[in-house]
């Protein structure tokens, strides 16, 4: 996955507490592959008229501020896919589901937690300035609002080690590669009967 170091990029406010992973990506839309663009179906049920992601101000925006207990609900890792695919890198909010949370590390996305209070001050920042933009310092672990005040947010360090170096669970698997190899090596000698292929005593 790409690495997550500094983003500074166009936000839109998402006033709405308790989004869940339907919200985010109707179960309908898992029977289609990844490829088919799960971004297309970004709150697919919820572009009711004044849904700000559809709004010309907020286009191409990169990070989304919600409101509190954001993806919540089932543990489908689609609603990643589908903000991901929509081009988002960063989601603000009060509170996350926490399996929502973790599946969005594992995609390249952050989440960044902040006070009730400091985050509904950003999403008013935001709607009284449609098209601003917000700096996110992963390293420095800030996010800089319009107003230019830098707020700073907790991050676990494993968590932020892999989204800096961009590392997924097969990049993290791969770092051990040559460990991997030498256990094949030395267990195809102890075990040749495991060998696909290999016949015992021929």
């Amino acid at each position: 996955m790409d690495p997550f170091v500094t983003l500074t990029a166009l936000a839109v406010p998402l006033d709405i507490a308790n989004i869940d992973t339907d919200q985010l990506l109707p179960a309908r839309f898992l029977k289609k592959p990844r490829s088919a663009g799960y971004g297309n179906f970004l709150f697919h049920d919820e572009r009711k008229p004044g849904f700000p992601l559809d709004d010309p101000a907020y286009a191409g925006a990169r990070v989304l501020v919600s409101d509190r207990n954001f993806g919540c609900g089932s543990s489908r890792e689609g609603a990643v896919y589908a903000l991901v695919d929509g081009g988002f890198r960063c989601v603000v909010a009060p509170s996350f589901g926490d399996i929502f949370a973790a599946n969005a590390a594992k995609n390249g996305l952050l989440t960044i937690t902040l006070p009730e209070d400091a985050v509904a001050t950003l999403r008013r920042q935001l709607q009284e300035k449609p098209g601003a933009v917000v700096t996110v310092d992963l390293p420095a672990q800030t996010l800089t609002g319009p107003d230019r005040r830098a707020l700073s947010f907790a991050i676990d360090p494993f968590k932020k080690e892999c989204l800096v170096e961009g590392l997924d669970d097969v990049a993290l698997t791969l770092r051990h590669q040559d460990a991997i190899d030498a256990f094949d090596r030395s267990d195809a000698q102890a075990r040749p009967w495991v060998v696909p292929g290999v016949v015992p005593g021929a």
